[in-house]
């Protein structure tokens, strides 16, 4: 009998308290803005992070509250953002397709102080002594930036430095956020010209760490007939708003530091294009002068 009224005890006990939770739970629920749901939905669902906030739900309650642009997610691209935008209320943004790019095709190029041989993390390499490399702005490659790297676009070249596949990138930039060194930068997905150093040092000492630096020489600067390249602190930097492609900039760099790599007969043919036009431009001045 004790044990039968104990069980009807409890029963209803627990439909007390259970009646007063559900009470409790519509007097103090938080309206949700549907809102929300429909931006989570055309968010990528990768959570990688790239966006600085935690996990797409926590993008998706940023970009309602207007702390985070439309366009935060960059996995989930162009078509989303645009739907995003009209969610919001706003215009579809515009502009290229940004996909991430190493700074550094230093790797087997660069002089190493010791080998490392602890975890293989560039931020952990860089806690023993600075890291194993001469070069202080040079990638480790140690593949923090691969790791982070939720898409795939990440990878470690024949060379010892980090790559991005432009194909699977999708500039959510958590390689970026992954590296030490501040290597990785945006860039427009159809340019296809880089410079592969962020070597600030003067000319001798960036020469004496990597056979790849940027030593600040100015000739590609020179070269470019649209004024899209300029040394800026030691190295050249790439407006990309001006430069057409042309790759001139690639044949006159005397360390490779620029991408693509010019092939050694591409080199000695421009060379070789640029001593007849100086020919020519001598003789024709030569010629202007007799005839005065």
């Amino acid at each position: 009998m004790n044990i039968v009224f104990a069980i009807v005890v409890l029963g209803v006990l627990g439909a007390v308290f259970g009646l007063v939770l559900a009470i409790a739970s519509k007097i103090f629920e938080v309206k949700k803005d549907p809102r929300e749901e429909a931006i989570l939905s055309h968010l990528a669902g990768a959570n990688c992070g790239g966006c600085g906030y935690p996990g797409c739900a926590g993008c998706a309650a940023a970009i309602l509250a207007g702390d985070a642009p439309v366009t935060a997610c960059a996995p989930a691209g162009a078509e989303n953002a645009a739907a995003i935008a009209q969610i919001m209320g706003q215009e579809a943004p515009t502009g290229e397709r940004q996909v991430a790019f190493v700074r550094c095709n230093g790797g087997t190029a660069a002089k190493k102080r010791f080998e490392y041989i602890g975890v293989q993390d560039c931020l952990s390499a860089t806690k023993v002594a600075a890291g194993p490399l001469e070069c202080e702005f040079g990638c480790l490659g140690f593949g923090s930036c691969v790791k982070a790297c939720q898409f795939g676009a990440m990878s470690i070249g024949p060379n010892g430095t980090a790559v991005v596949d432009p194909d699977k990138c999708t500039a959510c930039m958590a390689c970026a956020a992954a590296c030490p060194r501040h290597l990785i930068t945006s860039v427009p997905a159809s340019k296809k010209v880089h410079v592969a150093c962020a070597n600030r040092d003067k000319g001798k000492a960036a020469m004496s760490v990597c056979a790849n630096s940027c030593i600040g020489c100015g000739l590609c600067q020179k070269e470019c007939k649209f004024d899209a390249i300029h040394v800026v602190d030691g190295v050249a930097v790439i407006d990309y708003d001006k430069c057409k492609g042309c790759k001139l900039c690639t044949k006159v760099c005397p360390r490779d530091a620029i991408l693509p790599i010019a092939t050694a007969e591409e080199k000695e043919k421009y060379k070789a294009i640029k001593k007849a036009q100086a020919e020519k431009a001598k003789a024709a001045a030569e010629a202007a002068k007799a005839e005065q």
